[in-house]
C-alpha cells in the first residue's frame, strides 16, 4: 500500500511540472513541446508495456494541447490503475486443474 502512495506522490509532482508551463506566458508553449515526449516516456515506463502504450499517447497529446495542461493525467492514471484496479489482468482459469 505504501508503494501506491509513493507512486501517487510522484504522479502529483509530474503533473505539477506539466502545469508549470502555464505560469510562463511566452516560453510556456516551447516548454510544452520539450516536455511532451519526456512525459510520454515517463508515462510508458511508469504504467507498463500494455497500459503504457495508451497512457503515453494520451499524455503526449495532452501536453501538446494548449489548454489541456490543467488535466492531471499522471494522477488520473495512477488512481484508475493502482487504486481502482482498472485494466488489471485477470488470471487464466483452466477448466481442468490436472494439467496445471
Amino acid at each position: 500500500m505504501k508503494k501506491k502512495f509513493k507512486k501517487l506522490g510522484l504522479c502529483l509532482l509530474l503533473d505539477a511540472v506539466g502545469m508549470a508551463s502555464l505560469s510562463i506566458p511566452v516560453i510556456g508553449g516551447v516548454l510544452d513541446i520539450i516536455w511532451a515526449p519526456i512525459a510520454a516516456a515517463i508515462s510508458y515506463k511508469m504504467f507498463g508495456d500494455k497500459r503504457g502504450k495508451y497512457t503515453s499517447a494520451i499524455t503526449f497529446i495532452e501536453e501538446l494541447l494548449p489548454i489541456a495542461d490543467v488535466l492531471p493525467t499522471f494522477t488520473l492514471f495512477c488512481i484508475l490503475f493502482d487504486f481502482i484496479g482498472l485494466g488489471k489482468e485477470k488470471p487464466i482459469v483452466f477448466a481442468d486443474a490436472e494439467y496445471v
